[in-house]
């Protein structure tokens, strides 16, 4: 009896585990362009790393800023769409990051999406996020929409995320 019960344990196990949606990893499109879900190790590579490496480590973070956003910024979720042909989010991605980290953010909290020029994927994964403009940041807590920033922050990315995390009256760029 416990054979077969660790069987069908088993058995739904496996299903259960092949019933995961599949994320496409980012791949080159016929532009050169990374296209799917990314991460920071793909931007570290050639030729993304010029624009990268250099905008991570000339930006310079407030600080106070960071040390008033540490205790939020692990109760939200984060899903962001950029494109690496855009000089907004060649500009704003590391930058974006870099707050990231300062925080300790759970980077498992984060899914970033590069898309085309169109702003689209194959996978349709901007389906559904208006995205209009490219990067697109948007922060979500118990998975509700809190507030999202467009193409550039308002006042600094960090000073930015304090606004939405906190819940101050805030609003993108192309919002009236």
């Amino acid at each position: 009896m416990k054979k077969i019960i660790l069987s069908l344990f088993i058995t739904t196990l496996f299903f259960a585990c092949n019933q995961q949606p599949k994320v496409t990893k980012a791949t080159l499109n016929e532009d050169g362009d990374l296209i799917g879900v990314t991460t920071k190790n793909q931007f570290l590579q050639e030729p993304f790393n010029e624009w990268f490496e250099s905008g991570y480590e000339d930006y310079s973070l407030n600080n106070e800023i960071i040390s008033k956003l540490k205790p939020l910024i692990n109760n939200v979720t984060i899903k962001a769409f950029m494109g690496t042909w855009c000089s907004d989010s060649q500009e704003q991605t590391p930058i974006f990051y870099k707050v990231l980290e300062a925080t300790e953010f759970n980077m498992n909290n984060l899914e970033l999406i590069a898309v085309d020029r169109d702003k689209v994927t194959p996978d349709s994964l901007e389906k559904g996020f208006n995205i209009d403009r490219v990067p697109t940041f948007i922060f979500y807590k118990n998975n509700e929409e809190i507030g999202r920033f467009v193409e550039y922050p308002r006042e600094t990315v960090e000073a930015d995320m304090l606004k939405i995390i906190s819940g101050e009256p805030y609003k993108h760029s192309y919002q009236e």
